[in-house]
């Protein structure tokens, strides 16, 4: 009985420490999955306004192609 109390008690130790290193992965685990979380919208954000930027830029680009064909097409039309 000795022994097997003595292979119970070192059992449990072992399962103690597994449960605890189990535990502390899981921990991470979460507190990565939280974190990604909570960046998930600050990268979404940050995205949009990437976007909403890129676009006003492009439409200015065009505005100033624009008009500096119709200022070119005026210049060639006084010349005449």
């Amino acid at each position: 009985m000795n022994s097997r109390t003595n292979m119970t008690e070192s059992h449990s130790k072992s399962r103690k420490q597994a449960e605890i290193a189990f535990g502390n992965a899981q921990s991470q685990f979460l507190a990565r999955s939280r974190t990604v979380e909570e960046i998930d919208p600050t990268v979404r954000a940050r995205e949009e306004k990437t976007l909403r930027l890129r676009e006003a830029r492009e439409a200015k680009e065009l505005q100033d192609r624009l008009t500096a064909a119709t200022a070119l097409a005026a210049k060639r039309k006084n010349k005449i």
